[in-house]
């Protein structure tokens, strides 16, 4: 399956408590899958994922997890690792069997120094532009933008610059869940470390065509998106976008 256009899908969702499981894959996994526009007949139309979990250092517990959520779910997943070495030959090659590439959350920092040894960049704008639907939560988020604010120097919060850039401007995660990042993110949108800033509370994605926001999409009630834009007088101004509760 592939996109009719180049497709993004950046989220602070993805995952929701199952009865069973460790987690269960909801309505914001099964929009990434639906983003595919045409049915892969090499695998009998079961929608294929791959985890890229570079940004927790390959977690084997969480691969496992993922593994669970995909066969309730109904999905075939498997996994993209590259800690301690890549474990495929031809990770280009790969990544083009999938109908979704869905990275998880950790250190954007390590997970974007760890990718440009492996020239994943190259790779991941490639694919993208082929119609793979490039998707993830929280680093898997900030990193298809120019910056965002990062825990992955320490406990207090700090910018990130040098995302890959396929989003033009910055990424704000978890903005309900972690109060210091929406004061950050002001405070950098304002002197013009960051660009303006699309800022998703839990449970929800922002949806790109090319680098065109569609839509904003959550998968929980009363969840919010946001933009932070530089003001006039050298502030910066928060605007509330509108939200289609998937189901």
């Amino acid at each position: 399956m592939t996109a009719s256009a180049p497709t993004i899908l950046a989220t602070s969702a993805g995952y929701l408590p199952h009865p069973r499981l460790r987690f269960g894959f909801g309505p914001m996994m099964a929009l990434a899958v639906q983003l595919a526009a045409e049915r892969d007949a090499r695998t009998g139309g079961t929608p294929r994922i791959c985890n890229i979990g570079t940004a927790s250092g390959d977690d084997k517990g969480f691969q496992r997890d993922m593994e669970e959520a995909a066969r309730e779910a109904g999905y075939e997943l498997h996994h993209l690792s590259l800690f301690s070495l890549p474990n495929v030959e031809d990770i280009e090659g790969y990544l083009r069997g999938f109908d979704v590439l869905w990275v998880n959350g950790g250190s954007v920092v390590n997970l974007l120094a760890v990718w440009r040894a492996h020239g994943l960049p190259e790779i991941l704008h490639r694919l993208w532009q082929e119609g793979v639907v490039l998707a993830g939560i929280s680093a898997g988020s900030i990193c298809w933008f120019e910056g965002g604010v990062t825990d992955s120097f320490g406990p207090q919060l700090a910018p990130v610059t040098n995302g890959l850039g396929f989003l033009p401007g910055a990424n704000g995660v978890h903005m309900d869940s972690e109060e210091s990042r929406r004061p950050l993110l002001h405070q950098l949108v304002a002197d013009g470390t960051l660009g303006p800033a699309l800022c998703t509370d839990d449970g929800t994605g922002l949806l790109f065509r090319g680098t065109e926001l569609v839509e904003a999409v959550s998968e929980v009630d009363d969840a919010r998106v946001t933009r932070i834009e530089r003001a006039a007088d050298g502030g910066a101004v928060e605007s509330e976008l509108p939200v289609r509760r998937l189901r």
